[in-house]
């Protein structure tokens, strides 16, 4: 079973066959996928690289994170899996009574 990874800091013309293209240099990989903002249509400047190995993953790893492409250093890690939750908290955080800057007792 093949091991994801995350790479970052990408410049925002690398494509997924960049990825995939650079990545295959360590071994066999399984998919290359630039994240792109829906709302831009622009690279989010990190990606995700799947390699068919634990082994060719290891080496991805040793051998290409740092390395310059297309004038950036990428930075290559193990992807590390989604949290659950959907991203909504935080909230307002209101409290009682207004306050103006004077004294008011």
């Amino acid at each position: 079973m093949g091991r994801r990874l995350y790479v970052g800091n990408l410049a925002w013309t690398v494509t997924d066959q960049d990825l995939l293209d650079v990545f295959s240099e360590a071994g066999k990989v399984d998919s290359s996928q630039v994240i792109i903002d829906r709302a831009t249509n622009r690279s989010r400047g990190f990606g995700f690289v799947e390699m068919a190995t634990d082994d060719s993953a290891e080496a991805a790893i040793k051998k290409l994170n740092g390395r310059d492409i297309k004038g950036r250093p990428i930075r290559v890690n193990e992807a590390q899996a989604r949290s659950g939750g959907g991203g909504a908290g935080g909230g307002g955080g209101g409290g009682g009574g207004e306050r103006r800057g004077g004294r008011d007792r």
